[in-house]
């Protein structure tokens, strides 16, 4: 177990080396860095409330500095690999989910049901800032989804509802956490998403961002009557749209 111990240290050591060369040559996630630091600091002389506020701003720049490094990530995962293959047994008792039987992979025959109209004006939503949420579990009757979050998962689920004809919206800006639509066959799908580190699934195409923005549309997305704009922005986390 020493052993082991003295080769988790050093190969974390020299991708901390990797981390720390890939920072000193990115002047932006150096910049924020320093400025996250500089609020840190600034923020010990000041008043309770200016004080809280300055640390959570620092902390906030400083946090997303270091994991938008790839020599970040790899240190994380060189670690999960490390406690995993080590005291894995403690996870042993713990049932594993099927993803064989996740909702999306279940296959049934739904009757649509109709729900009465709800009033249009001055509808209020309260959403959770932090922790995994499912939109639509049940019927419900479709208006245009826009929240945000700062951390969790999400997934939303329109085979529960009819999307009107023309263009619907679905808007998310999310901090941390994946998320997952499930849109109906026979949708019209445009996809904006931007993430500082995360991945893209849609239509058997697989990408990677890193602090980059892609704009793509379903096949025959003209031709749809009924249509689908996702609007997305992340800092880290990934984006699967999947067709049921």
């Amino acid at each position: 177990m020493k052993n082991n111990w003295k080769w988790f240290l050093l190969i974390e050591s020299l991708l901390l080396i990797v981390a720390l060369y890939q920072l000193i040559n990115n002047l932006f996630l150096l910049g924020l860095l320093v400025i996250g630091c500089w609020l840190m600091f600034l923020g010990r002389n000041q008043q309770k409330r200016k004080k809280r506020m300055y640390l959570i701003s620092g902390i906030f720049l400083s946090v997303l500095s270091i994991m938008s490094l790839g020599g970040f990530w790899y240190m994380s995962i060189v670690a999960i690999i490390f406690f995993y293959m080590n005291y894995g047994k403690v996870f042993s008792k713990m049932d594993t989910f099927n993803f064989q039987q996740a909702p999306w992979n279940e296959k049934e025959i739904v009757v649509v049901e109709t729900t009465d109209s709800l009033p249009k004006d001055a509808k209020r939503f309260k959403r959770n800032w932090i922790g995994n949420e499912r939109i639509g579990s049940s019927i419900y009757e479709w208006d245009d989804i826009n929240f945000s979050i700062l951390m969790g998962d999400t997934i939303i689920d329109l085979g529960n509802t009819i999307l009107p004809k023309d263009e619907n919206y679905i808007v998310i800006r999310k901090g941390f956490g994946k998320t997952r639509i499930l849109v109906p066959i026979g949708t019209g799908i445009m996809i904006e998403h931007s993430a500082i580190k995360g991945k893209i699934a849609f239509e058997d195409h697989y990408y990677t961002l890193e602090n980059e923005s892609i704009k793509m549309y379903s096949k025959d997305y003209e031709n749809q009557a009924r249509t689908l704009k996702i609007v997305t922005n992340v800092f880290v986390g990934d984006l699967e749209v999947i067709a049921i």
